[in-house]
């Protein structure tokens, strides 16, 4: 198979998969217990010609093949809607709320990732000695411990016992943060961002650290087991050259998969990461909507996140055709 042919393959089958999310995303949302339209209106008693006009108004009194056309009309625009709980366009709230996810998964991604990777080079080529030990048993535990509990824990320690961080916002009240643009130059305002985010960043990022860690290992010792390791060592290269020549750019194939696959997940968001510490992002909201019972906004999440996922595992196919000479051949 070709490069174009393959890359093409790829790119469909992840245009396919989008579009099967999609559908699935409206089927989903309307064998929900409920009627949507009556979300919509005051509490109480409603009047019957009320709910009638909040239905026409979303095209809900429609025959489910009609609802589905206009639902795939309005998403092939970006549209999806009005959000019941909010009474705004859906596309503002997610604007509102996918950049502090961002930051959030994105600042933890990183440092999981080169922490883990990292250590998990040492306790590979050490393997059997102490910092391997005590590095696999940390990451073993960090690894299955719930994150919630970990966000729990944090904030009886580091916020409730010592008062380092805070809790319940992104900085300090009366600060402004640009929603879109570059980082503020205010440095008050990025001192109290920075402040804020770190107590999340690092519990999100001891949810990742330890699955990177361990597989990372678990890649190194199995790479330094071939034919070709053995071969390097008895030309006389040094140790260090055969790690990073040999072992570690084969035992990063798979480590790399599984971050690129996880970076799908970033704009999902952490829903209960953010639900712990009360960040204002899309995990956050997806929480808030399930509780409301926000179809609108539920559904904008569900197919931004996977489509994210999708994407990402596009990207790591390409990735891995350049990286990984057995794909090519």
């Amino acid at each position: 198979m070709g490069k174009r042919s393959y890359f093409l393959r790829k790119v469909v089958n992840a245009l396919l998969t989008i579009v099967l999310v999609a559908s699935f995303n409206f089927v989903l949302f309307r064998v929900m217990p409920g009627n949507p339209a009556r979300l919509l209106l005051p509490k109480g008693k409603v009047s019957i010609a009320a709910l009638r006009q909040q239905e026409a108004a979303f095209h809900l009194n429609k025959p489910m093949w009609q609802q589905f056309v206009y639902y795939w009309a309005d998403t092939a625009r970006l549209r999806f809607g009005y959000s019941f709980a909010f009474k705004v366009p859906v596309t503002q709230i997610v604007a509102a709320r996918i950049w502090p996810t961002i930051i959030l998964c994105g600042l933890g991604t990183i440092l999981a990732t080169v922490v883990g990777m990292a250590e998990g080079v040492v306790a590979g080529w050490r393997r059997g000695k102490a910092f391997d030990t005590a590095s696999t048993d940390v990451s073993m535990v960090m690894y299955a411990m719930p994150t919630f509990w970990q966000g729990l824990l944090a904030i009886m320690f580091f916020s409730v016992a010592l008062g380092w961080f805070p809790v319940g916002r992104m900085y300090k009240p009366f600060t402004h943060f640009a929603m879109w643009g570059p980082f503020p130059l205010d440095s008050t305002t990025a001192v109290s961002l920075l402040y804020h985010i770190t107590l999340p960043v690092l519990v999100f990022a001891l949810g990742y650290y330890g699955e990177y860690h361990l597989i990372m290992r678990s890649s190194l010792t199995g790479v330094m087991k071939e034919d070709y390791v053995l071969t390097a060592h008895a030309k006389g290269l040094p140790g260090s050259g055969v790690l990073w020549r040999h072992v570690v750019p084969n035992a990063l194939l798979p480590t790399v998969n599984l971050v690129m696959m996880n970076l799908g997940f970033i704009v999902s968001g952490a829903i209960l990461i953010e639900t712990v510490f009360n960040w204002p992002g899309l995990g956050l909201l997806s929480f808030e909507s399930m509780d409301a019972h926000d179809y609108p906004v539920m559904q904008a999440v569900f197919l931004l996140g996977s489509a994210a996922v999708i994407i990402a595992n596009l990207i790591a196919d390409v990735m891995m055709y350049y990286i990984d000479p057995r794909v090519n051949a």
